[in-house]
């Protein structure tokens, strides 16, 4: 065996490892987090890291419990997930309506001061949210939308579009101008050149920059404690997991359930967007 065939075979089966080992790591917690959700909590107790189990030890009373109601003794996370998605979502459409036309206007459109937008876009996030919070705190009671999910949707649009428009304008400068050319050599004016050519060659970015914010708005934590802290039936999903993980009587299998019903919708959404994402995240880094 010569060096090239032998280094070829080393760094095959190198791969593999990194691979198996990327997996395991990966994969692993999340196993291991639903099987604790689907075991009774006198087996846990017994053989905590039993890592296999017969189909008839497994039981879903634990997810019965964190879906049901509170009326009905559960933990009501049914409910949660229906503030959750309907806040995420918000999150996303308005987001995307101010910032595709906002990023489309940076990249193409020549103004005094285009060049220092995307930084001040930014420096945004030179701030840490702990900082904002007591003052939007202060400002959301005197306008009357603590408390609300509509005052929360703000605080996140706030936060997501200047990091969306940056985002997207890397996109929008990867489209050659020949093809808006052409579009309005044809007749089309600018919204019918956005509609028509530049949105759907770039709808792999939209895609991985809607699934970015509906991230953030899914998982985010400190705000919506805030705001939401002193009305239950408005909570988000993590402050039910919040609740479920500082209860003493709660048991680990009903919050290992809770985490699975947190964590299960991006997944979902991640595996369903993967094409459309990998393609959105890659794209566009040649230019900036």
């Amino acid at each position: 065996m010569n060096r090239d065939a032998l280094e070829t075979w080393i760094f095959g089966i190198l791969r593999r490892v990194v691979i198996v080992g990327l997996v395991l790591v990966t994969v692993f917690p999340f196993y291991y987090m639903v099987l604790l959700s689907l075991r009774p909590i006198d087996r846990v107790i017994l053989d905590p890291g039993k890592l296999w189990v017969s189909g008839r030890e497994l039981t879903v009373d634990t997810y019965r419990t964190v879906l049901r109601s509170v009326a009905d003794g559960g933990q009501g996370f049914l409910a949660l997930l229906g503030n959750s998605a309907l806040v995420s979502l918000a999150t996303v459409a308005v987001t995307l309506l101010v910032a595709i036309p906002g990023s489309y206007a940076v990249s193409r459109l020549r103004f005094v001061g285009r060049r220092q937008v995307s930084a001040l876009f930014l420096s945004v996030y030179l701030f840490p949210s702990i900082l904002l919070a007591i003052p939007l705190f202060v400002l959301f009671t005197r306008l009357g939308l603590r408390g609300s999910l509509g005052g929360l949707v703000l605080v996140y649009i706030a936060q997501t579009i200047p990091v969306s428009i940056y985002m997207l304008r890397s996109y929008f400068s990867t489209i050659p101008d020949s093809l808006e050319e052409a579009a309005a050599m044809d007749g089309a004016n600018r919204f019918q050149t956005i509609r028509r050519v530049v949105l759907p060659l770039a709808a792999p970015a939209i895609m991985a920059n809607a699934l970015y914010i509906f991230m953030i708005a899914w998982n985010e934590f400190l705000f919506a404690l805030l705001f939401l802290a002193e009305k239950r039936e408005s909570w988000t999903v993590s402050l039910g997991l919040a609740q479920l993980s500082g209860g003493i009587e709660v048991s680990k299998t009903v919050l290992m359930a809770g985490s699975v019903v947190l964590t299960l919708p991006i997944v979902a959404l991640f595996f369903a967007a993967e094409r459309m994402l990998t393609e959105g995240l890659t794209s566009g880094a040649d230019k900036g």
